[in-house]
């Protein structure tokens, strides 16, 4: 069911910045298979081009994401991407990419939205939004990573008063919390997330995708004493030292002058 005119997700491109907006701002960006099809499509183009080096994910119109559209679930339609399921709730919380992820809520954003927003990188979060797990008051469960990522980034205690009691967390108590990065000011979360992804884009590729990697690898690796956590560590290294941008950034800083990455 389409709820806007044109694609249910835009993409588009930035300077070194892709910018993915959940586009069906009448039904507040709800989840449908044609978002989580565009919307992991965006992703995934982005993902491929070695000009992108950070993404944004925000919504259009008031809402980030209502989380899934529930008129499509009560008529038993499915809202995956019918050709990629793997990628999971809005074609987001299971797509990986090399690429950093930034999510900028620029309104509502309770249930699945929080999910897109635990599956990113970094958060940036309009002042006046909230984000929470109601599910549990509707019979339901935040199963699109909510229940499985949330106790990774605050302390279980946190987390299981989030995920138990199903009520809001203000934007202030997130960035308390560490669940966001950053706050914004009314409006200007898109604004204020791209100034993030705009730094991180000024640095190496090479050496910002090989730091995500291993930041997300090494938290199943057990002791950060032990041999497998170090091969990961090294092999990352080994990768980042046999890049091109390896010798551009000591060579311009001698030089005195900005990097020029190639990306390889």
């Amino acid at each position: 069911m389409t709820t806007t005119s044109g694609p249910a997700a835009l993409y588009e491109r930035r300077g070194h910045v892709g910018i993915v907006t959940l586009n069906r701002p009448t039904a507040l960006n709800a989840v449908n298979a044609e978002l989580a099809t565009a919307a992991g499509e965006a992703l995934a183009a982005a993902d491929a081009d070695p000009e992108v080096r950070a993404v944004v994910i925000t919504g259009a119109g008031r809402a980030f994401c209502a989380g899934a559209d529930l008129k499509e679930v009560a008529r038993r339609r499915s809202i995956d991407s019918p050709e990629h399921p793997e990628w999971g709730f809005g074609g987001i919380v299971r797509h990986w990419i090399a690429t950093p992820t930034i999510a900028a809520v620029n309104g509502f954003a309770l249930g699945g939205g929080t999910e897109i927003v635990l599956a990113c990188d970094l958060a940036v979060v309009d002042e006046t939004a909230e984000l929470g797990l109601p599910e549990v008051r509707r019979g339901l469960m935040a199963a699109a990573g909510g229940v499985l990522r949330l106790p990774r980034l605050v302390p279980m205690k946190i987390a299981l008063e989030i995920g138990l009691t199903g009520q809001p967390v203000s934007a202030a108590k997130a960035a308390e919390l560490g669940l966001v990065n950053r706050t914004a000011p009314q409006g200007k979360a898109l604004e204020v997330a791209l100034e993030l992804a705009e730094t991180i884009a000024a640095n190496a590729p090479v050496s910002v995708r090989e730091t995500k990697r291993v930041m997300h690898e090494s938290r199943e690796a057990g002791s950060d004493w032990g041999d497998e956590i170090w091969r990961l560590n090294t092999d990352a290294m080994r990768t980042v030292m046999r890049s091109e941008d390896a010798s551009e950034g000591p060579r311009a800083f001698a030089e005195k002058r900005a990097p020029r990455w190639s990306g390889r």
